[in-house]
């Protein structure tokens, strides 16, 4: 599909006249429900990317026959936005999400967003709601990009239209506590060849079943294995997952594309490497990690993502077993999310160059 390669626009701005901001408590602001006074927009038809834009954030007007709500060419994004020191917004590894976007577009036969584009969108959607971000230990900026089908038409075809909305909603902490995954056994999340590696609308609406079953027996979570042996482990339902071992922690690999490729993963990874710890992306069974926790050697699990950062998994559910996982051990996975923390707010140097200060 043509993508627009075009010299930036300038965005047009028309602002809130009601900020909501006065009524917000920023000692309660749960997950997803709060969102701020303004949002980006933007259209594609004709075969580029045009009308960039900021409006009040409200609801978006949509033809019944839209064709992103029919067959799901849809995707989104999870971005997070922090304070420095000084209350200087940062924006967490950006590039990486805007790579990733753009490959969940390619995969479900959309137009890419020109890199340079989306900066500038994200820039000055964030730089206009910067006092939403929220200042408190373990709070952010949460950032959604989405992108959706237009055409106004029924029938199975690429549609040629498309609308880019970037939306931004101050949170606190996704996972408050130890997170409880059990293992699937009878629905799969992703096949090799499908859409697993995309942040497809679709992937999450087909674990919505599986999720509220594993609710309804006391769980958060879901941890996704392969299809065929049910064995396999690819991921969380909102995180990528690592385990801890005596001798070196292990992570799902991404290569075979059932995986989301997560930036905290990735972020994960090359922060246990600078500590010289060994790290690896391996296949990894659910007997295997059975068999580890029966013998001592799996000391933790974790599991990481731009929402829940890293959260330590307190209970494996697995046919008739439970695996706890004593807190006392968690030492990696605390440090980590520490050391994580400490970065993407800018308390300790950017050693790794993954921050972007927005002026």
């Amino acid at each position: 599909m043509k993508t627009d390669t075009a010299a930036i626009s300038p965005i047009a701005v028309r602002y809130t006249a009601h900020s909501k901001l006065a009524t917000v408590d920023f000692n309660d602001i749960p997950f997803g429900k709060t969102f701020s006074d303004h949002m980006f927009l933007m259209d594609y038809s004709g075969g580029s990317w045009n009308n960039p834009r900021i409006e009040p954030f409200g609801p978006i007007p949509m033809h019944p026959a839209s064709s992103g709500i029919h067959y799901g060419q849809s995707i989104f994004e999870g971005m997070k936005a922090y304070r420095n020191p000084a209350g200087a917004p940062l924006l967490f590894r950006p590039d990486q999400n805007i790579e990733r976007f753009n490959r969940s577009a390619e995969r479900m036969a959309m137009p890419a967003v020109p890199p340079a584009l989306f900066m500038q969108a994200l820039r000055e959607l964030v730089l206009l709601d910067r006092n939403w971000i929220p200042d408190r230990p373990g709070s952010s900026l949460y950032i959604r990009p989405l992108m959706y089908a237009m055409d106004e038409f029924i029938g199975i075809r690429v549609s040629e239209n498309y609308r880019l909305v970037i939306m931004t909603s101050p949170a606190s902490i996704y996972y408050p506590k130890p997170v409880e995954v059990v293992v699937a056994q009878d629905y799969v999340r992703a096949f090799k060849g499908g859409t697993g590696y995309a942040k497809a609308a679709g992937n999450y609406g087909a674990t919505m079943l599986p999720l509220r079953m594993a609710r309804e027996r006391g769980f958060d979570q879901v941890l996704w294995v392969d299809g065929v042996e049910f064995q396999a482990i690819q991921e969380i339902g909102t995180m990528n997952v690592f385990f801890v071992f005596k001798d070196k922690v292990v992570t799902p690999p991404t290569s075979e594309g059932t995986i989301l490729k997560g930036v905290t993963r990735d972020s994960v990874i090359d922060l246990l490497r600078d500590r010289g710890l060994k790290v690896t992306e391996e296949k990894i069974t659910v007997d295997e990690v059975v068999a580890a926790y029966d013998s001592g050697a799996l000391l933790e699990m974790f599991g990481t993502g731009t929402a829940a950062t890293i959260a330590q998994i307190g209970r494996m559910g697995y046919q008739e077993r439970d695996l706890l996982f004593d807190d006392s051990r968690w030492e990696l996975s605390a440090s980590l999310k520490a050391e994580l923390a400490a970065l993407r707010t800018g308390v300790v140097p950017d050693r790794f160059g993954w921050n972007v200060e927005l002026e």
